[in-house]
């Protein structure tokens, strides 16, 4: 995934980020469960939707940077399960 939005300054960030690790937005290449750290929204991040090769299938514009934070590599964790490892990782929770 990809957004025309870049963390102001350079930064680098691992390419597999582990579970509990915030990223910025157009970071994400692996598939799994994201929470978004400005709304608290979860977001399911299927294997085709960073597959290479593919075009990006979401893309958020915007002046600021958007981090979101990797709760599990498993992108159809129910919904229960999601919203509890979310709130051991202390990241807001909306859903």
């Amino acid at each position: 995934m990809t957004a025309t939005t870049k963390p102001q300054g350079t930064q680098s960030f691992s390419n597999t980020a582990g579970c509990g690790a915030c990223v910025p937005f157009e970071s994400i290449n692996e598939p799994g469960c994201y929470v978004c750290n400005w709304s608290g929204h979860l977001l399911r991040v299927p294997e085709d939707g960073v597959a290479a090769g593919r075009t990006t299938l979401i893309c958020i514009v915007g002046c600021d940077p958007l981090f979101v934070t990797k709760i599990s590599n498993n992108p159809y964790l129910p919904v229960t399960m999601a919203r509890l490892v979310a709130a051991n990782f202390d990241t807001c929770v909306n859903f």
